[in-house]
């Protein structure tokens, strides 16, 4: 696979990206010391005192019944033997051999054991990955993470020493701990500028599909509360804000970059079950759709497909989604993808030529991925000549995912943002005229002196 820039402007893009991420390299990222190595020593005391609890329970006597001095904690097959067949327990994920044992399996299981057990390897993990990492590069109270544009086919960008990029989200607790160890220099605040949507709205500059470009216009999260009523079959009244993001998550995006709907039903019927659903009026999903004629998951034979069961329906639904809802998306895929076959090569908006063997999932996601990533790049350009033209103090941190992250005096603060805005939301247009909808950015700041943990939204 070969990836060329077939424009000056697409050469220059990486060229001064390249530097911008270096810019970004050397400021670096204040660490609270104190903080860190205060948390670990916590962390240890808490993980000691869990473990001794998981002594007391009647799996950890099996277990270490069985193995013997061969026991070890972090063996999840040895967990997997007592469980499943010593204790007969049984997980809704199953590979192809024997029942798994891996985070999503167990927590499936409402044990106080299991709870202990997940919570104590999330613990080691913060401990020994994330806040082991971030000590051990970090110099005079600032770390300098590496920013990488050269490792990703998709031109995403990469971080390493420590991985800027895989500060945890979405597990509340460890998100807390390991975001609090990055503070503002005195006197500054951390700003975080997320582009929303950026691949979603940089598929729509590709397909210009009329109904994506209305939700995308209007309101984009409502396309994610659409699919959750179709899904569950729901009123809009009976829809939640957990079962909204089970659809976004499980089915919307999955299945933008190339799922289907055998996988999709089976994460969202086991969601279902480990998360004990419910819809706005109190009813259990299950029960709920169990008198809507869905009656069950089904074998996983997609070719033996029970037509009372989820599986069923999510076939149904995935076709409507696709053939109905997003028609010209779909016409758009099947042509990129038979034009790609024609001649073995595609050419990205941004003027970069990709040629060479990939499969049908990489030539549709790729353009997309990196399309949005290059309109976060142009900007991040950008923003750096404007700091620099106007001698302002403002640091730029940091990259990570769809976010550009700065270290941002207090007085410049106001000016920062307005300069920002007017860059990623007028600029960037100007510049890219085949952008149809305009970049949508969510603000956040943290306090003086505060932590990234504690950022907070900031009203434009």
């Amino acid at each position: 696979m070969k990836i060329k820039a077939t424009t000056l402007s697409a050469y220059n893009l990486l060229h001064q990206g390249s530097l911008v991420m270096a810019e970004m390299e050397a400021n670096g990222i204040r660490v609270d010391i104190d903080y860190v190595k205060r948390t670990q020593k916590k962390i240890a005391h808490r993980i000691e005192e869990m473990s001794e609890q998981l002594k007391n329970d009647k799996i950890y006597e099996i277990w270490k019944k069985e193995f013997g001095w061969k026991m070890k904690w972090s063996s999840r097959t040895q967990l997997a033997t007592i469980l499943f067949d010593k204790m007969g327990y049984r997980s809704e994920k199953q590979t192809s051999t024997r029942q798994s044992a891996d985070a999503d399996a167990l927590e499936g299981l409402d044990l106080p054991f299991i709870r202990r057990y997940l919570q104590i390897e999330k613990l080691k993990k913060a401990r020994s990955t994330y806040l082991a990492n971030i000590l051990r590069e970090t110099v005079d109270e600032i770390v300098h993470p590496n920013f990488n544009l050269h490792l990703v086919q998709t031109f995403r960008g990469q971080s390493d020493h420590p991985n800027f990029t895989n500060v945890p989200m979405r597990d509340p607790l460890i998100k807390k701990l390991v975001r609090r160890s990055f503070i503002a220099r005195e006197g500054h605040c951390i700003v975080d500028l997320d582009f929303k949507g950026s691949e979603v709205n940089a598929a729509s500059w590709y397909h210009k599909d009329p109904v994506m470009l209305e939700y995308i216009k209007t309101d984009p999260g409502k396309m994610h509360f659409d699919a959750g009523k179709q899904i569950y079959m729901l009123s809009s009244k009976q829809m939640t804000p957990e079962i909204r993001y089970c659809a976004k998550n499980m089915f919307v995006f999955p299945q933008f970059y190339g799922d289907w709907w055998l996988s999709c039903a089976r994460n969202l019927w086991q969601t279902i079950e480990r998360k004990k659903l419910k819809t706005a009026n109190g009813i259990p999903l299950k029960k709920w759709l169990e008198k809507q004629g869905v009656v069950c998951l089904g074998t996983g034979d997609p070719k033996d497909v029970d037509p009372e069961s989820f599986e069923a329906h999510i076939k149904e639904v995935e076709h409507d989604f696709w053939y109905n809802r997003f028609s010209v998306y779909q016409e758009w895929k099947e042509e990129w993808w038979e034009k790609y076959q024609e001649r073995g090569w595609f050419q990205m908006l941004t003027g970069y030529v990709v040629s060479g063997y990939i499969n049908r999932k990489q030539c549709i996601n790729w353009p997309v991925q990196g399309t949005a990533f290059h309109c976060l790049l142009w900007s991040l350009i950008r923003i750096s000549q404007l700091l620099k033209k106007y001698k302002m103090k403002t640091k730029l941190i940091g990259q990570i995912h769809d976010d550009a992250v700065s270290d941002t005096p207090e007085k410049e603060l106001q000016d920062y943002i307005e300069i920002a805005m007017r860059v990623i939301t007028v600029e960037l247009k100007k510049h890219w005229p085949w952008i149809i909808i305009p970049m949508k950015v969510e603000v956040e700041v943290t306090p003086v002196g505060g932590s990234w943990y504690d950022k907070k939204e900031y009203k434009i």
